[in-house]
């Protein structure tokens, strides 16, 4: 059975999403305080978090910055704004999905649903690939580890998928919309802003100039590739 943390401190909320993530099968536990809650991800194990932004003692952008130095584990912001630049910060630290209160909670199941299924697909195929090496840049699937100048660099989960997803597919251009569904699993839901915070923070860390990228190229008007002769 699955694991769901609800951090949560409005009780009537946390009290619908534990009623139908359970109707529907799941184990879940709700934490009200940002503090306890961070403690409790960092020592137990849990198969996704859903995310409250504003909490007593510390906020969810901190509780996800704070997580995504250590585990992967999926992250679902749940906020009652919706703000295209509160979006933007969130997934910049590494959460996988937002929803909007007041939600639907057959969405929010479908949502879950979709991120526990994606993310045991990347993790299960992964095991089975070989490194991936273009100039000095290696990745290893296996180990969800990437090398560049001979130095470990950190990724978060949805950075390191979309970079091991355009790597697997070299001189191949990919629109937004393309990529937000191959590795958010949105088909038709999600902002296409996703792609390129997620975009600019992989550059950061593997073009020696970010500006004028040699790895990840842009293509004006359709989309990004991987340059492969880079």
């Amino acid at each position: 059975m699955k694991r769901i943390l609800i951090v949560e401190d409005d009780k009537t909320i946390a009290a619908l999403e534990k009623d139908y993530l359970e109707i529907y099968g799941f184990e879940t536990e709700i934490i009200g305080d940002g503090k306890e809650a961070l403690d409790r991800i960092l020592h137990d194990s849990f198969d996704l978090i859903l995310l409250d932004l504003m909490l007593p003692g510390l906020s969810g952008y901190e509780i996800c910055k704070a997580v995504r130095r250590e585990k992967e584990v999926p992250i679902l912001m749940v906020t009652a704004r919706n703000e295209s630049l509160d979006k933007i910060r969130g997934l910049g630290l590494g959460a996988d999905d937002f929803i909007s209160k007041p939600f639907d909670p057959l969405e929010l199941v479908a949502r879950v649903n979709a991120h526990l299924n994606r993310y045991e697909r990347l993790t299960g195929m992964g095991s089975k690939k070989e490194d991936i090496s273009f100039g000095e840049i290696t990745i290893d699937p296996k180990g969800r580890k990437v090398f560049c100048r001979d130095t470990e660099l950190r990724f978060p989960k949805k950075e390191f998928e979309l970079l091991l997803f355009l790597a697997e597919n070299p001189n191949v251009v990919f629109s937004k919309e393309q990529l937000l569904e191959k590795i958010w699993g949105y088909e038709a839901m999600g902002d296409v802003a996703t792609v390129t915070v997620h975009i600019n923070r992989i550059r950061e860390k593997i073009e020696k100039d970010s500006n004028s990228p040699e790895y990840i190229e842009t293509v004006w008007g359709t989309g990004y590739r991987f340059n492969a002769g880079a």
